[in-house]
């Protein structure tokens, strides 16, 4: 079979016609107009998960001003990050075999619990382990939107829903440091917990008319070694990678131990999945071009991402000077060619059916914006920031709708669930492990660059060597503060602020150097991808990969 020889109505008429919503159907197919209420239902689902971890971190330094536990305020992050991020894969394979109504509801139901009860929270510890339970749920949210939409809409029209959905993060990415700032500032830092009820409980409404339950024909195994392997493998690789830099050197006894035991569980896991009747997530993927080529591009272009939106705010606020009440400010031009770049991807994946020429073009235009980033000096002004972050954003916005599309179109349908929610696993992963490596890079650069322009540097106080503590007023008024107490204070202090700019700038560009070899590399792999006809509703009825066309 080549080109467009199953036609819709054939495909359709070979397929089982799935029921109605909130009836019991073999698929997980939504069909009439439950299609838009599902379709509603994701999109605010998508969103407000999206927003959550935004508002929450404008939030941070009021709610560490009261519980007062800046010890393990970092912990709040990691917490729900670690939990959610194990939970992603084993929600995407038991929803191909359940449906991902329950998931959906368990995983809204935990997330409303886990919100309830962080609003509640009398100290850090409380928080953190809050956040954690609800990381349980989000786990959910980050895994169902993207399968639910390939419920929906076949590969070939799903293109423009892609481009639409992957909007909405750059939307909730603009919209969520302001929203925060506000909830903080006017009702309190509570209420930024307390605000997720009411949403969730309207997509959790709208989830339970608009999704079909689901009926097996047969109660499946669940892999619930491979499960429990893969989250003892995983946990301590995230702590390995968010601790390292930070909290311990990179070549300490705890860090290396950490990685060291979760690079022997996960090989574990590895043997284990191969002999497994029904693997959480099955070995044989990895054989297949698409979602090889797929995962190394997410993951490598989430690496080079995260040097931009988690580092740039310190470039803009303590090179170029420019007063930001939080980050969103700065980062809204990228979210915004972020959005434009997924908006285009989408139609045009649609309307040719094709998507590697668009992966190409997103890499090479994504590498063009880390470049310019790299050349950006002490001198630099906001124009230029900006016309960097419009180049990096178009780029990334289209490559992003083409990876789940692509890896979504090239398996069967009933294992859509299980490759889109490893595809998600792995994009977490990036972030985790591009954060800390990329910090460690700025901190070594920056202070090493500071002791040549100020020699005195080494009696500088402990906070002065961490370029993300002087971005802001507070933290540089404590610092000044330590100073005057050092003979000559002041005058050290004032020629301090004159080298922290051009250190600063330093640290940055060898960021931005390694960001750019992630990009480089995303490119590289863009060329491997395979290119796969965009099937229509023959996606829904057939049972074998997608076929590879020329290029």
């Amino acid at each position: 079979m080549t080109g467009e020889a199953i036609t819709d109505g054939a495909a359709a008429r070979g397929a089982e016609e799935p029921a109605s919503a909130g009836e019991a159907q073999t698929t997980n197919r939504i069909v009439g107009s439950a299609r838009w209420w599902a379709l509603g239902a994701v999109l605010l689902t998508m969103f407000f998960s999206s927003l959550d971890q935004t508002v929450v971190s404008t939030a941070m330094p009021t709610i560490v001003a009261d519980l007062r536990g800046v010890a393990i305020y970092a912990w709040v992050f990691t917490a729900y990050m670690l939990t959610s991020a194990v939970t992603v894969p084993i929600y995407g394979r038991l929803s191909d075999i359940y449906g991902r109504k329950p998931f959906y509801v368990f995983g809204l139901a935990v997330f409303m619990v886990g919100s309830a009860v962080s609003g509640q929270a009398h100290t850090m510890l409380e928080l953190v382990l809050f956040r954690g339970l609800q990381g349980i749920g989000a786990g959910a949210m980050l895994s169902m939107p993207r399968a639910t939409i390939g419920d929906i809409f076949n590969p070939r029209e799903r293109g423009n829903w892609m481009g639409i959905i992957t909007g909405v993060f750059g939307l909730a990415t603009i919209v969520g440091p302001f929203l925060g700032g506000w909830i903080t500032d006017h009702w309190g830092w509570r209420w930024v917990f307390y605000i997720n009820l009411p949403v969730a409980a309207a997509a959790l409404a709208a989830i339970s008319v608009a999704l079909p339950r689901v009926r097996t024909a047969q109660r499946a195994r669940v892999d619930w070694t491979g499960s429990l392997l893969l989250v003892v493998g995983i946990v301590p690789m995230l702590l390995g990678f968010t601790w390292a830099g930070s909290r311990f050197a990179w070549g300490s006894a705890p860090v290396v131990a950490l990685l060291a035991a979760s690079v022997a569980v996960l090989a574990l896991f590895t043997w284990a999945e191969g002999r497994a009747a029904e693997p959480v997530l099955p070995t044989r993927f990895f054989r297949n071009g698409i979602f090889l080529a797929t995962n190394v591009i997410s993951l490598l272009m989430t690496m080079g991402m995260f040097g931009v939106m988690l580092f740039l705010p310190v470039y803009v606020q303590g090179v170029i000077g420019m007063s930001a009440q939080n980050s969103g400010a700065i980062m809204t031009p990228m979210m915004l060619s972020f959005m434009i770049g997924a908006l285009v991807s989408g139609p045009v994946m649609t309307r040719t059916g094709r998507y590697k020429a668009l992966a190409v073009a997103g890499g090479l235009l994504m590498s063009a914006g880390l470049f310019l980033l790299s050349r950006l000096g002490p001198g630099a002004y906001w124009g230029a920031v900006v016309r960097d972050m419009l180049v990096m954003g178009v780029g990334i916005g289209l490559l992003m709708p083409i990876m789940s599309l692509a890896v979504q179109n090239a398996f069967p349908y009933h294992e859509m669930g299980t490759v889109t929610a490893t595809q998600q696993f792995v994009t977490s992963l990036g972030g985790v492990i591009a954060s800390p490596i990329l910090g460690t890079i700025l901190t070594a650069a920056f202070t090493s660059r500071l002791k040549v322009l100020l020699p005195a540097a080494s009696s500088l106080p402990p906070a002065a060597a961490n370029p993300q503590n002087l971005i802001n007023a507070q933290a540089q008024a404590a610092i000044q503060s330590q100073f005057t107490r050092l003979p000559g204070g002041d005058a050290l202090y004032r020629a301090f602020v004159s080298a922290v700019r051009v250190a600063l700038a330093h640290g940055m560009q060898r960021l931005f150097l390694i960001a750019l070899f992630f990009g480089l590399a995303a490119l590289v792999a863009t060329f491997f991808l395979p290119q796969a006809r965009l099937k229509r509703d023959d996606f829904f009825a057939e049972e074998r990969p997608a076929e590879k066309i020329a290029d």
